[in-house]
């Protein structure tokens, strides 16, 4: 048992030091990168609803 604490120990002391080498996004950064994620999702959404109606109207077609 002593040596899974040893273990936590070691592996939660590797996590601190290595969040202290993460750069992370300035307020502009988060901005243009949520902006990015949004167009993404819309464009994909559009694409996935398009494409099911496709899909719909050949069904109809065939049945």
């Amino acid at each position: 048992m002593k040596k899974r604490g040893v273990i936590l120990k070691k592996f939660l002391s590797g996590v601190k030091k290595e969040m202290h080498k993460v750069r992370w996004p300035n307020k502009k950064e988060m901005a243009v990168y949520s902006a990015a994620t949004l167009f993404c999702v819309i464009v994909f959404a559009l694409f996935f609803t398009g494409l099911d109606f496709l899909i719909s109207a050949i069904k109809e077609v065939i049945y």
